[in-house]
């Protein structure tokens, strides 16, 4: 079901957005709409997706508005041509969710010496003047990292309590756990700052060990072909840490044919970020033991910080989205049921 969604939604993006040909979704207003450019990252994700879905629903259909979506297919290449050609149809507002932090200062440049506003959205951008941008929306990727170590931090310290003495009376050996980390788009801010969290947890951690860093690029099929490697010659694994779900859909795939168990009670505690309805049914079901909210359905607060410009309003520099954490024990099938993403 979620493959024939995420299907159903990106065929509605190409087609009814247009991807990269800049079509418009809205007819072109005859009481002077404003004009917003959204260059949005891609589909490679049901996140993305659904963050796509929060945008359209809240801008497209709106007459007093006019909302032209490009879809960089994740190339940060295809966001600057996306971007230039805003700027020569002379939009009133950009709104950019960025590839990856770096190489935006030229863009950026171009944009604010045509006199044009943007707005930054999900991810964040690497430029040594703010004054670049109006805002800058989106996750805590730090705090969502730091989240999921804390988490793992007081799993592990109940862990040893139970286990303080073995039956016969004796001392346990102490063990390293080993922890597999599925990284995301290189240079992304969700990257760079999940990563992070985790680097700096283990630093604080003797017996914490990162066996390996694989990259995922934030897609199911990429994660599950690096993980189906890895699992042919490494299987000792205590805990996965991925930086998003469809990637621990693609992991978990890979631990199924190489026989391995996952979740409560399985050889491998999973962690997982983004906490879509599947991952946070799987979260119920036992199979994922943490969920980290990374919440794509901003579109409506992204608005209101358009209309506070425009009225002249202060904004400020940096907001961030509502999120939380969920084991099994905070989910309830009803709240699964009614999840928006």
């Amino acid at each position: 079901m979620r493959r024939f969604f995420s299907i159903l939604l990106s065929i509605s993006m190409i087609l009814g957005l247009a991807g990269c040909t800049g079509a418009k979704p809205t007819e072109p207003s005859e009481n002077n709409a404003f004009v917003i450019g959204f260059s949005q990252v891609g589909s490679e994700s049901d996140w993305r997706i659904a963050n796509t879905k929060s945008m359209t629903d809240t801008f497209a259909f709106d007459a007093d508005y006019e909302f032209i979506m490009e879809n960089a297919r994740q190339k940060q290449e295809n966001q600057f041509a996306s971007v230039r050609r805003f700027i020569l149809d002379g939009v009133d507002l950009i709104i950019i969710a960025p590839t990856v932090e770096e190489g935006w200062l030229t863009v950026l440049t171009e944009i604010h010496d045509a006199g044009i506003p943007v707005i930054i959205i999900d991810r964040s951008v690497a430029v040594w003047d703010d004054n670049l941008f109006l805002t800058n929306i989106g996750s805590d990727f730090l705090r969502q990292g730091n989240l999921a170590v804390e988490w793992l931090e007081k799993v592990t310290a109940q862990e040893a309590v139970s286990e303080e003495e073995e039956p016969d009376g004796s001392t346990p050996v102490s063990t390293t756990l080993k922890i597999l980390h599925l990284q995301g788009t290189i240079g992304a801010t969700a990257q760079i700052q999940r990563t992070k969290a985790l680097e700096d947890a283990v630093a604080t951690h003797e017996d914490w060990l990162i066996t390996s860093q694989l990259y995922g690029d934030f897609t199911e099929a990429k994660a599950y072909e690096v993980m189906t490697e890895y699992l042919k010659e490494n299987k000792d694994i205590d805990v996965l840490y991925s930086e998003n779900d469809n990637m621990t859909f693609g992991a978990m795939r890979a631990l199924d044919e190489a026989g391995i168990t996952y979740g409560e009670g399985g050889d491998v505690k999973i962690i997982t970020f983004d906490a879509t309805k599947e991952a946070l049914q799987y979260c119920l079901d036992g199979k994922i033991n943490l969920c980290v909210e990374c919440n794509p359905m901003f579109g409506p607060q992204v608005k209101d910080l358009v209309e506070k410009y425009r009225n002249g309003d202060t904004i400020p520099k940096h907001v961030y989205v509502d999120e939380s954490a969920y084991t099994s024990k905070d989910l309830t099938q009803e709240f699964i049921d009614a999840r928006a993403y």
